[in-house]
């Protein structure tokens, strides 16, 4: 009983950041400052091209404005946070703490979830082109946004929950740049054995699902691409799926790193791996959208043509 008493006593986490050295935090502020900027003028320029330009309103745009609009919610959950923090003092509120790992999760679900609607969209335009209008029509678009922006919510919601009814008593010392499951369970005095059990159930299953779903799309599509006789068609056929399978494999690789191994082995050198699903791929993700796509790069100078005097 005395034990449970003295977590009243947690009523924040000290969060330790990428660095405990003063001589990093004006430094690391500017360099996240500018990727947070980035990220943010890149995605909404995306998005503002695509709603104003007739040309790409299709499907496939339709969902990269969506997931433009996400990576700007995402990183917003955690940058900001962190330019706080290397200025200032390092804590968080237990329930900010709490809130953020609900958004993280939802927002990064929302990502994953996507990233395989994404797919199913260039695996139906490539496999069954004469359907394409009619299968990915207004109406099942909006219904798989709405499911992809829905379902997160209850997945981020149950491991919340879960995390609340720990006990913390012994340190509220986070080893990390934001609140995530792994360093928060570590704190932790009660067993969280149910915590990792869902995570390695529950959570394999909301991270495995929509990456089957990619690879399964994928495969269909190179049989299909194998398939096409001319090489200006096989080339014109990747070119619409290779910007999407960068980004797929800059997300995926660094989540499957980080939560399909288990809690004990959890170090500080997971935090690259974080940065990279949490900063650095929202922030490439217009890059490598508008680099490779003729379309899309045609829309970005209609749109700053008109913002010229």
């Amino acid at each position: 009983m005395a034990r449970v008493n003295q977590t009243s006593l947690v009523s924040e986490f000290i969060l330790m950041g990428l660095s405990s050295r003063p001589e990093d935090q004006k430094p690391l502020f500017i360099l996240f400052l500018t990727m947070y900027l980035v990220t943010i003028i890149g995605n909404l320029f995306i998005i503002l091209a695509i709603r104003s330009d007739p040309q790409l309103q299709t499907p496939m745009y339709f969902f990269l404005s969506f997931l433009s609009f996400t990576d700007i919610c995402f990183t917003t959950t955690i940058i900001p946070r962190m330019l706080v923090n290397f200025l200032s003092e390092k804590t968080i509120s237990y329930a900010g703490c709490l809130t953020q790992m609900y958004f993280i999760y939802a927002l990064g679900n929302t990502d994953s979830c996507l990233l395989a609607v994404m797919a199913f969209d260039r695996y139906v335009a490539i496999c069954d082109p004469f359907h394409y209008v009619t299968t990915m029509n207004h109406r099942c678009c909006v219904l798989l946004v709405a499911f992809s922006c829905s379902l997160p919510h209850f997945h981020s919601l149950l491991h919340t929950l879960l995390l609340n009814r720990l006990i913390f008593c012994d340190s509220n010392v986070i080893h990390h740049f934001l609140c995530d499951l792994s360093p928060l369970m570590k704190l932790s005095c009660s067993p969280t054995f149910v915590n990792e059990i869902v995570i390695m159930s529950e959570c394999s299953v909301v991270l495995v699902t929509p990456f089957l779903c990619i690879t399964f799309s994928y495969v269909r599509i190179l049989v299909a691409v194998l398939k096409i006789p001319s090489a200006a068609g096989k080339r014109k056929a990747f070119s619409t799926c290779g910007s999407h399978l960068t980004v797929v494999t800059l997300f995926y690789g660094s989540i499957f790193y980080i939560y399909l191994q288990p809690l004990s082995t959890y170090t500080a050198r997971d935090h690259i791996a974080t940065l990279v699903y949490t900063v650095l791929t929202s922030m490439l993700n217009p890059f490598i959208y508008s680099l490779r796509n003729k379309d899309l790069k045609q829309g970005l100078r209609k749109l700053m043509g008109r913002r010229k005097p």
